[in-house]
């Protein structure tokens, strides 16, 4: 106590990783040691089976009871590899990076979405059921948000996909599904943020708390209309987005950090990150003291094993109709059971020689049997192949680097394990070693928590060490007079940047400019991606090309482009936020976010629907069962039954079967009732049956 009898008060240290208290005592400050006489307690908060932990005690159980130990005084923010196929989930704990595995058990998570008559379906449940619900089962949705209907790429995936896709008045995309008998309409960022929601979910199932925040993943070669679109498709899933980076420079830090006790002196890396719709390369340079600068980054963000599987599909639907003189390319779910063989197919020839495919009654009755090789899959892909092997070369030229400077090639994304792309690889770098060292489906997963830990204050030395210098991967600029584009900030510039250019009107009079931003190569600015444009009025009246505007170009970290433009005489400015035909507006996320909570509380009512229903149906069954085994026996014991009772019990057991099968979609108060039902009347015989 203090002089004067009063509890002084205390100031406490509230660490992510350790906490500590101080009080004034004796005429000086005095450190509080704990019970344990540590001067310091750890962050930390532990549940059991049969009390709360908190403290040391938490901490030293926290490998034994993971799930439902908590570090920090907030749960720290997740990592996402938001993948075109799959995608993979990192949260930094137990100091060091751990990849989540999903309710199956799985790693990595199919970036995949299903609408039935009865719920919606994402991850696993959804891809499992493709082939037979094709039209409306979402998948490659990567390949679409962003952009807008009319691009080639999108009009060429059109043809591929079973699903119905249809563009609004602005050429943005909407995906048509039947949802509970209705017809519905999502656009890619709402699908998106199923699966972001998704692996949220994952992340808060393991942490035992709410998730947040997050850094996210995206191809290289995204433009700012697609990462726009993939941060809109966050906040719909309620995820504040920390940072989006690069998928390549993700596995980057992934590798970095592996290797940080043997890496001495600067490196230079080339990650390779063939995933299943996209294609990155990036040519970095990390130093010992974890400084990674990325210096050449290209890409293909419509190349991958989606492409590969294409190849195959064709090939198969082509040997068909020479053999059967028929065309299953017209039957959706004959198409969707072959995609799924034609995927596991070139899973095994990464390991095999050969492999073959059988399908019972593939198409009208017929069954399909037929053998693939490797040197086939190589034939019918080699041209995919071969592009990457450009993709290399140009981003070595952009570096101005020879391929005998690269210390090493990272190899990330499912796709860099076919043989014949590594046999690539090795022969044009010399037959340098390629480095398989971290699992290329987490790679960029583990890249993307350790930022997430940087950022979110937790993490070791090494962790909040690290320093990374990004790029923009294209060049962005204005229209300009003719056609031309005016480059302001040029494609492999580090980032966040701030770029300004003057430009001049181009008519007397001119009273107003119409600004058009683009982002692209082409010298013809109609040939590159317009961005988004707005109008910068009330310029002074004066003859053309006295009048000054400066346009000024600011990229930040996520890569995400602000565009102002102002006229220095009068003062008169304009900002806008690019958000290009992708991005959503307030009042659509508003929306979508209203609509994603629904569908929350729709998954959850028939989740426990779902769960009441098996529960019947499993005490149902095992009462048939063991009503059959027990007969003689339940006769036997004295409890006053006649073979009347047992009948009249089995043939209600067998009503209530009927009644199950017959009532599938049974809501829970439905169900309660059957079971109380049943209960009553076999409850003479339920303890011997269950």
């Amino acid at each position: 106590m203090s002089a004067r009898g009063k509890i002084p008060a205390i100031g406490i240290d509230l660490g992510t990783t350790y906490s500590c208290v101080a009080v004034w005592q004796h005429n000086r400050v005095e450190i509080i040691a704990n019970d344990q006489g540590n001067r310091t307690t750890p962050s930390c908060v532990a549940f059991n089976d049969t009390e709360r932990l908190v403290g040391d005690a938490a901490k030293n159980q926290a490998a034994y009871n993971p799930t439902n130990t908590i570090f920090g005084s907030k749960v720290p923010a997740i990592g996402i590899d938001l993948g075109t196929t799959y995608s993979c989930v990192a949260v930094w704990i137990h100091d060091r990076i751990e990849i989540i595995a999903n309710d199956q058990g799985n790693r990595t998570t199919p970036s995949y979405v299903a609408f039935n008559h009865t719920e919606r379906l994402v991850g696993d449940p959804a891809k499992n059921q493709a082939a037979y619900n094709p039209t409306n089962t979402i998948f490659d949705v990567k390949r679409l948000i962003g952009r807008r209907v009319s691009d080639e790429t999108v009009q060429e995936d059109i043809k591929l996909w079973p699903f119905k896709v249809v563009a609004l008045s602005d050429d943005k995309p909407k995906i048509v599904v039947t949802y509970k008998g209705e017809e519905k309409e999502f656009s890619a960022e709402e699908i998106s943020s199923m699966v972001l929601a998704k692996m949220k979910g994952v992340a808060e199932t393991f942490l035992g708390s709410t998730v947040e925040k997050a850094v996210i993943t995206v191809p290289a070669y995204f433009n700012d209309s697609q990462r726009q679109s993939t941060k809109d498709a966050a906040k719909v899933a309620g995820l504040e987005v920390l940072r989006m980076i690069n998928e390549p420079t993700a596995a980057a830090i992934a590798y970095a950090l592996d290797k940080r006790a043997s890496t001495d002196g600067k490196m230079n890396v080339l990650v390779f990150d063939l995933g299943g719709g996209t294609f990155d390369v990036s040519l970095l340079t990390i130093d010992e003291g974890g400084v990674i600068e990325v210096k050449a980054t290209g890409g293909d963000t419509h190349l991958g094993g989606e492409d590969f599987d294409h190849r195959m599909v064709d090939h198969f639907v082509q040997q068909f109709k020479r053999k059967h003189k028929q065309d299953l390319s017209t039957n959706l779910k004959a198409l969707g059971r072959l995609r799924v063989h034609c995927e596991r197919a070139k899973r095994v020839i990464s390991t095999a020689i050969l492999t073959t495919i059988d399908i019972d009654c593939l198409f009208n009755g017929i069954d399909f049997s037929a053998k693939f090789t490797r040197a086939k899959f190589e034939e019918v892909n080699i041209d995919l192949f071969n592009k990457c092997m450009e993709v290399v070369k140009a981003c070595l030229k952009d570096a101005k680097m020879d391929k005998a400077s690269v210390d090493e090639v990272v190899l990330v994304g499912g796709s860099s394990r076919i043989p014949k792309v590594q046999e690539l690889l090795h022969k044009f770098f010399n037959g340098k070693n390629l480095c398989q060292r971290i699992n290329p489906d987490e790679a960029v997963a583990y890249g993307a928590g350790y930022l997430a830990a940087k950022l979110s204050g937790v993490g070791d030395k090494a962790v909040q060490g690290l320093e990374l210098i990004d790029i923009t991967p294209l060049s962005l600029g204005v229209g300009c007079k003719g056609d031309v584009m005016s480059v302001l900030i040029p494609k492999n510039t580090p980032i966040p940047t701030k770029k300004e250019g003057k430009f001049y009107t181009t008519s007397d009079g001119q009273t107003s400019g119409d600004i058009k931003v683009y982002q692209g190569e082409r010298l013809k600015g109609t040939e590159n991606y317009l961005l988004g444009n707005f109008t910068l009025s009330g310029l002074p009246s004066a003859p053309r090309g006295e009048v000054e505007i400066i346009e000024c170009f600011e990229i930040d970290a996520n890569g995400i482009l602000n565009v102002s433009a102002r006229e220095l005489t009068t003062g008169s400015k304009k900002t806008i936020k690019i958000t290009g035909d992708g991005g959503l507006s307030k009042e659509e996320i508003a929306k979508m976010i209203e609509d994603a909570e629904r569908f929350k509380h729709e998954d959850e009512a028939h989740l426990k629907k779902a769960k009441a229903y098996n529960a019947l149906d499993d005490y149902v069954n095992k009462l048939r069962v063991n009503i059959k085994k027990y007969k003689v026996r339940l006769r036997l014991i004295d409890l006053g039954l006649s073979a009347k009772d047992l009948e009249d019990t089995e043939c209600e057991i067998n009503e209530a079967i009927e009644w199950l099968n017959e009532n599938p979609d049974a809501d829970i108060d439905e169900l309660k009732e059957k079971e109380m039902e049943l209960d009553s009347i076999c409850r003479r015989t339920k303890d011997m049956l269950i």
